[in-house]
């Protein structure tokens, strides 16, 4: 009897096509074979059908600086936008729309998220609009995001469009070794930035969420230059060959100490930090190979280390690390950064130092919000209060732990 009802049911489901659907589907229909320089066109005429004119799409530069503007046919293409001051950037921020008044209707900015990793923006004017053209738009740019991932590997025009100044051979194998630079799900948000963007040599991150456990690891290849982008190279595909066998920590980093001392021998080796958060319980493990300690915040202030027992750097043959462990509370944030955030200094002057990062820590927790702003900003107040310039790479990875549950995300009501 109830099988027959829920029959009846989906039989008076109206299911025609209606105009929102017409519009996302025809680019959900072509986007399978569509060249990625067609993107930008059928996009624009898809807002045009919305009644919007003057489209943008401004792409995240590898600085994190600027939203730069895809110059494609039929778009838009002005100054770049700070992210840090502009309309523009609250929306990258913050995912958020948000709308401008100006003398000839309401400018648009719409967040690009693919996987909740801001993309970029898409910017748009409308002479008005209301509830219905939100609801449309914002699904528009949701899928215009998920296309332009995906024709990212198919074409060089979007890593070109974001790239702002000559970027070095090591920093371009880095850059294409990285994870999406943000991942946001309802237990936890994860957020890392690497400097200087465009020289970028031995620094590295990765993540992976295997159902409720969130994997991290963060290394630190010896030296500069292509030497140190080849052996980072090396260290991620041995970590991510390790992790995709589903062993331990202390497994993990045995299989990458074998694989950096095989490659490079003995004179050479790559600090690690390794970690597993289970997502459900806030339960942290992570091993510490020759990196500085992780920083603990709870309510925006730093707590303090996550002091642990650490072994060789992978590379040198260290006996089987020991596994530290900490549980977590629902807020609170987990901070790793190589060295080179804390070593650098200028001629004659002392380190930068735990006590200053802890400081401007402390006072970018309460200013910004949002793993993704803090990192973001904490970097740039760090690379300014250092000169400008660093003669090391300083990357940092922030992971914060919510909690709860993400049930409700697979059902409809």
């Amino acid at each position: 009897m109830a099988r027959d009802q829920r029959r009846r049911d989906v039989d008076v489901v109206d299911r025609s096509e209606g105009f929102g659907e017409r519009l996302l589907g025809v680019l959900l229909d072509r986007a399978h074979e569509m060249p990625p320089a067609l993107i930008a066109p059928l996009v624009a005429e898809e807002v045009a059908r919305v009644g919007g004119r003057d489209v943008s799409i401004l792409l995240q530069d590898y600085g994190q600086r600027m939203l730069v503007p895809l110059p494609r046919r039929r778009l838009t293409v002005g100054e770049p936008e700070p992210i840090g001051d502009s309309p523009a950037g609250t929306a990258f921020l913050h995912a958020t729309p948000v709308e401008v008044p100006e003398t000839d209707g309401v400018r648009m900015y719409l967040p690009l998220l693919d996987g909740s990793d801001q993309v970029g923006v898409m910017a748009l004017t409308m002479d008005a609009v209301d509830d219905d053209d939100r609801r449309l738009l914002r699904r528009l740019a949701g899928l215009v995001a998920d296309t332009i991932v995906t024709k990212h590997s198919y074409t060089d025009r979007f890593f070109q469009a974001r790239r702002r100044e000559p970027m070095s051979l090591a920093a371009e194998i880095q850059w294409s070794l990285l994870p999406p630079l943000a991942m946001t799900v309802p237990q936890a948000k994860v957020a890392g930035i690497l400097e200087p963007a465009y020289k970028v040599a031995g620094d590295s991150f990765d993540y992976a969420l295997n159902d409720d456990l969130l994997h991290i690891a963060m290394i630190d290849a010896m030296g500069h230059g292509l030497d140190a982008a080849t052996m980072a190279t090396v260290a991620i595909g041995a970590y991510r060959h390790a992790r995709r066998s589903d062993i331990g920590l202390a497994e993990i980093y045995a299989f990458i100490d074998r694989a950096i001392a095989q490659q490079f021998g003995p004179d050479h080796f790559v600090t690690a930090q390794m970690m597993i958060l289970d997502i459900a319980t806030g339960r942290l493990q992570w091993v510490n190979a020759g990196h500085p300690a992780p920083l603990l915040i709870r309510d925006h202030e730093v707590l303090g280390k996550l002091e642990s027992p650490t072994t060789l750097p992978v590379g040198f043959g260290g006996e089987q690390p020991r596994i530290s462990e900490q549980t977590l509370h629902p807020g609170d944030r987990v901070l790793c950064f190589t060295d080179g955030l804390i070593e650098e200094h200028e001629a004659g002057e002392k380190q930068f130092g735990e006590e200053q990062l802890i400081s401007w820590i402390n006072r970018t927790e309460h200013a910004e919000k949002g793993v993704r702003a803090v990192v973001r900003a904490l970097s740039h107040a760090l690379m300014h209060q250092r000169g400008g310039t660093t003669s090391d790479d300083a990357t940092l990875l922030m992971i914060e732990w919510r909690g709860g549950v993400a049930d409700h995300l697979a059902t409809l009501d």
